[in-house]
């Protein structure tokens, strides 16, 4: 019976990576949709759909997903994917805002609506949420060494502030300066992980651990939805 249950836990695993992967594909799959349809599928033309294939090849995602996803974007193939921002309150009052990518506007606002309130959360009007928060250029830096000279890089690169943990960088600018920034960093053979338009919370807050394992488990169910592309909070960890 253990050789049975062992097998069974290696397969579980498997179905459950399986599963991530195949959740990972999707949700980029869409962004790239959205780049061509914004910029056209020229990829040489489009530096923003440049840049997610880019990210894309580092995922091994398959051509074939790559180039379906572009005809998409182009009107080659059937498309009908629009961008959306949902705001709420989680488990102890904590700000949340989901931006994402869908095909089914009505699908998704009903997903998202029952998984908030399923954990004790609900539905905040537009703009009642986002006010929290700035609107920042975000970008993210692999594990960098020497933190001393990254950090004069970062200074010297005009940004507006930066965090650090063990060697990581999490730099953010004003949104126009997004681009120029990071094309800075770029230049002083510093290597970017991410890099995108965020929302910061102007004050995180901290709330009882009952609520925070309700939180959790919240966001958790809303990373899993196929349409969610980014979630932020102003949770104090």
């Amino acid at each position: 019976m253990a050789g049975h249950s062992h097998w069974k836990n290696v397969k579980r695993t498997k179905d459950s990576e399986s599963k991530k992967r195949s959740l990972a594909f999707s949700k980029i799959g869409r962004v790239i949709s959205l780049a061509a349809k914004e910029g056209g599928g020229e990829i040489e033309k489009n530096p923003t759909l440049k840049n997610i294939i880019e990210k894309a090849k580092k995922m091994n995602i398959p051509k074939e997903n790559i180039e379906k996803a572009i005809k998409k974007g182009t009107g080659e193939l059937k498309n009908d994917l629009q961008e959306f921002i949902f705001e709420s309150y989680g488990p102890g009052g904590i700000a949340i805002i989901i931006e994402g990518i869908t095909d089914n506007i009505n699908r998704t606002y009903a997903e998202f609506k029952r998984i908030i309130t399923q954990y004790n959360g609900k539905i905040a009007e537009p703009g009642s949420v986002k006010w929290m928060f700035d609107r920042k250029g975000l970008i993210k830096l692999k594990y960098q060494k020497n933190v001393e000279s990254v950090e004069m890089i970062i200074i010297d690169s005009g940004a507006q502030d930066f965090e650090k943990e063990n060697g990581n960088f999490i730099v953010y600018t004003d949104p126009e300066d997004l681009d120029r920034v990071k094309n800075y960093i770029e230049s002083k053979n510093l290597e970017i992980d991410l890099s995108f338009l965020s929302w910061k919370a102007k004050d995180k807050i901290k709330i009882e651990n009952s609520d925070k394992e309700k939180l959790i488990k919240l966001l958790e169910n809303l990373s899993d939805n196929e349409d969610v592309q980014k979630i932020y909070s102003n949770l104090k960890k």
